[in-house]
This record gives structure tokens, sequence and C-alpha cells, in this order.
């Protein structure tokens, strides 16, 4: 699967605050906590000397109060010593992410509620503070809410609570699926899956046949779960910031 095909539809269901381009690098930009809405993503020729791109792409990010981070795909860099040149700068990977994609074979689930936009429920779960800092989960929910239509936000609810979300960005025949989540006291049920085949025939539903996804390389668990679903590694990316 080539990421020149994926990513910039990623880049869509993942919207940042901001963006800009040097090039065929593209610049995102949020509040600075989540990776992808906070990067420098080189996927093609910048339109001018590599060096100068690199710098021209920190002095965007320093000029709004961020690290910069640079984001590259494995095998695949554009230009290919773009990794070497950014450890001769000082910079570090990490954070190595699976983007995995399939075959759409969801099926509705009465249980789970799939919304057009979020709603308290669906906030309530996601900030939980299990998954990191207030601040963390306000980048992130603005994000969600920036993702076009079509569009899908599932709930699931046990016993009357929130328990589990998730969300769908649909742009032609692909579907993003992220922000899954469950609280802290509904893990280890079941109810991601719930949520993901939900999702699926939502996103199958509005015309989508293929699925895209991100999901950190030693999240074991999520990715067993993808791959039962029919999902399959592509690539993975790396993410570059200073030592």
């Amino acid at each position: 699967m080539d990421p020149r095909l994926i990513e910039p539809i990623a880049a869509r269901g993942w919207p940042a605050a901001e963006t800009d381009a040097i090039g065929g690098w593209r610049l995102h930009a949020s509040q600075g906590l989540s990776g992808r809405i906070n990067t420098c993503w080189a996927l093609g020729p910048a339109d001018r000397p590599v060096d100068e791109a690199i710098a021209a792409a920190e002095a965007w990010y320093r000029a709004r109060g961020l690290k910069p981070r640079f984001k590259l795909v494995d095998g695949d860099g554009a230009p290919q010593d773009m990794a070497r040149r950014l450890a001769r700068r000082g910079y570090v990977s990490n954070t190595p992410t699976l983007t995995m994609t399939g075959p759409l074979a969801g099926e509705a689930d009465p249980d789970v509620a799939v919304l057009t936009e979020t709603c308290d429920a669906f906030r309530q779960v996601f900030a939980d503070p299990s998954f990191g800092g207030a601040a963390d989960a306000a980048e992130r929910l603005g994000a969600l809410e920036r993702i076009p239509p079509p569009r899908g936000f599932a709930l699931l609810r046990r016993e009357s609570l929130p328990a589990a979300v998730g969300a769908t960005a649909i742009e032609g025949e692909w579907a993003g699926f992220l922000g899954m989540r469950t609280g802290p006291e509904h893990r280890r049920q079941g109810l991601a899956r719930r949520i993901f085949r939900a999702l699926v025939a939502f996103a199958a539903e509005a015309g989508a046949t293929r699925g895209y996804l991100q999901v950190d390389e030693d999240n074991a668990a999520a990715i067993a779960l993808y791959r039962a679903e029919g999902f399959e590694a592509a690539y993975l990316y790396r993410y570059w910031v200073k030592d």
C-alpha cells in the first residue's frame, strides 16, 4: 500500500488546527501534543534544497511555540536520506506506528449508537484521566470535531453508563478508524471490538469499501483485534524529534 495514497486521506481524516506546505512537505500544527497533528510529513519533494526545507519547517514550528517534529515512513523517506539529515541535526526517532488497512466487513450493533456529532457522554469516556491529561484530550477532541462529514462517533453504554467510544472519518471508498477508547472499569470485555464493528458497518453504509487505521507498534492487543477483523500491516512510520 502506497503511503502517498493513504497519508493525505489520513491527514484530512484527523485534521490539524493549522496546515501549510513546503512543496511536497505537509506542515501540521495544533497544540503540540498529538503526534500526527503536530508534525511535518515529508511526503514528496520540497520546493527548495532539503536542508533549507528542514530549517524552514523548524522555523515554522518555533514561530508557533512548538517543538519541530518530522514524520517519516520506514523505507520510503522523501528524500531517501532524510533520516540521515535529521540525525545529523540532533533528531532521534521514536513512537514507531503501524498503519493497517483492510476491507469493511462489520455489522450494526443495536447497543452502539453512531452519531454525527460528539456528545457529553462521548467526551466523558474520551477524556478519562487514564488516557492522559486534560490538554491532550482537548486537543484530540478538537481534531475529532474538525473531521468533515460524512463521519461517525460511536458510543456504547453499559448499565446506562458511557463505556466505550470510537470514530470514523469517511472519504470516498476509504474510512479511517480512530479515537478508540474504553473506560477503565469496562476494559477486557470486548467493547472495543463491538465499537469497531459498528463503525465499520456505518462506514460501509456510507459507501466506503476499504479502511485504514494507525496503531502503536507495541500495542499488541489492538493489533491482534484489527488483524482478527481482516486488517493487515501496510507500512510503519516514525516520528523524529530533537534529542
